[in-house]
């Protein structure tokens, strides 16, 4: 009996240790990746400002009440433990620019005396594209949620959200219309914005996981919610935890309504691709080059629909017969990514069967608000 637990002891702190070890190699990961990051942020700046910027240490702490905070003394920058490790990659980041901006205001602009968030520290927040709240008992984006409050906008999502439930519908017809009603709201919430300049604001979100390599498909998505879903999309550089390099990420800005419609859209589209890849390639063993075939394939046939739906409502609303782009989040983007690199791709050789296939999938697509089966959430809701 002795001897057992002797053993069991011992087994534990094997255990313990492993899993020490485990922590101590994932934030030894992070503070590599809080390092890259603080590297790229820095591409924003003037000339002259970037040269002043000189690099900190990082440290991640257990910490109360709040995310992060800079120590000009020890010229480190640190960040919560619970933040690095409970949240979004894209949430580390936010906060990690909200203390650049605190380093920038007092090593580059030379403040000393001045409240914590007082108006140069604002200034350097406007320099780096940080948020100036994202602080203390500030909550993340991620944290909080695109939540919905009383006004008239959410009444608009509530409604948008009935009929994607009805796009759930057998009947391809129903459901099909039910999609582009809801099409036809979402058409006109934006060009009332637009029309009665009504106030909005805009956020920012990375849809997906980073990457260091990004398939043809996912740029054709990205394009696709840019054109009918009236969000901003690029493609930035961020930290690929898993790879311990600088990879890609897909970040889309908009007004918070439409980040979240487009947001679904993304995960509705790829988990679809991705059973409809499923269920063609069985036992044809085709490959990954295929695969983005078949998923551009899809991506076209929807977009087709798309088109087709949009024609038919400028036809018997008007909505939709000249495509709003919104001057505002236009100057938010040019401000957010004030330096943009296009990257042009030589065309790969395609399969017209595998093609033609997916798009015929592509016209069918209906998205609709996602189901539950004996208690399991299947897909995303639109909470």
């Amino acid at each position: 009996m002795e001897l057992h637990l002797v053993d069991n002891h011992k087994n534990w702190n094997v255990m313990k240790e492993n899993a020490i070890k485990i922590q101590e190699s994932l934030e030894h990961r992070i503070l590599h990746g809080l390092s890259c990051e603080w590297d790229t942020a820095l591409w924003v700046l003037p000339s002259s400002y970037e040269d002043q910027m000189r690099k900190p240490l990082f440290a991640i702490r257990d910490m109360n009440n709040q995310w992060g905070y800079w120590s000009g003394k020890n010229r480190e920058i640190v960040l919560s433990r619970s933040l690095v490790l409970e949240h979004s990659w894209n949430a580390v980041r936010q906060v990690l620019k909200h203390e650049m901006a605190h380093q920038f205001a007092e090593e580059v602009l030379g403040v000393r005396n001045e409240s914590p968030h007082g108006p140069r520290f604002k200034e350097s927040c406007y320099h780096l594209r940080a948020d100036p709240a994202a602080s203390g008992n500030f909550r993340l984006l991620d944290e909080r949620g695109l939540k919905d409050s009383k006004n008239h906008e959410d009444k608009m999502m509530g409604r948008i959200k009935k009929l994607m439930s009805l796009a759930q519908s057998r009947n391809q017809h129903e459901a099909e219309a039910a999609m582009a009603k809801a099409h036809e709201l979402v058409d006109k919430y934006n060009i009332d914005l637009v029309r009665f300049e009504q106030d909005r604001e805009f956020v920012s979100l990375f849809l997906g996981e980073p990457m260091l390599r990004r398939f043809r498909e996912e740029h054709r998505l990205a394009y696709l919610l840019g054109e009918f879903y009236y969000v901003y999309g690029l493609w930035v550089s961020t930290y690929v935890m898993e790879k311990g390099k600088m990879g890609r990420v897909l970040e889309i800005s908009g007004t918070e309504k439409n980040v979240q419609i487009a947001s679904y859209v993304y995960d509705f589209v790829n988990r679809f691709i991705a059973s409809q890849w499923r269920k063609y390639n069985e036992n044809k063993g085709l490959n990954r080059y295929r695969r983005t075939d078949f998923a551009l394939g899809v991506l076209e046939g929807f977009e087709q629909k798309l088109n087709s739906q949009s024609e038919q409502r400028a036809s018997a609303t008007g909505y939709g017969i000249i495509k709003v782009e919104d001057p505002l989040l236009k100057k938010y983007a040019a401000y957010r990514y004030p330096h943009i690199f296009t990257n042009r791709r030589k065309p790969l050789r395609q399969d017209a069967k595998v093609r033609n296939a997916g798009e015929r999938v592509g016209q069918k697509l209906v998205i609709s608000k996602g189901i539950h089966q004996k208690g399991k959430k299947v897909g995303l809701l639109l909470e």
